[in-house]
């Protein structure tokens, strides 16, 4: 598996850990109204998830230039970055798929050019 892929599947866990972590401090900020300082976490995990989220983007393109994933598997691998969770259901979409491995993806991008 090519150093692009190990780290993008490692990036799409961590990207969706901050999400999970971001939901976490704003249930208790606006659901359980904690009254500390740190708002429920808020005000630290919301920049740890913002650049985890631009870290994610940018992996998704780097493999997807490194294994020439067709336009529309980057798209949807872009995209992913939005749900929460999005990530983990996409990365194990393309790892499946057999997108993640260099003789797959050339094997896969040549079926679809003709």
């Amino acid at each position: 598996m090519p150093a692009a892929a190990r780290w993008f599947r490692v990036i799409a866990l961590v990207e969706a850990v901050s999400w999970t972590a971001l939901l976490v401090a704003m249930f208790l900020k606006w659901v359980l109204h904690v009254q500390t300082p740190h708002e429920g976490g808020v005000p630290v995990v919301g920049p740890v998830h913002g650049v985890g989220f631009v870290v994610y983007l940018l992996s998704v393109l780097w493999v997807a230039l490194t294994l020439k994933w067709p336009l529309k598997t980057t798209a949807i691998g872009l995209a992913a970055g939005v749900p929460p969770f999005g990530t983990v259901v996409f990365e194990r979409h393309v790892q499946r798929r057999g997108l993640l491995s260099r003789r797959t993806s050339r094997t896969t991008a040549a079926a679809a050019q003709g």
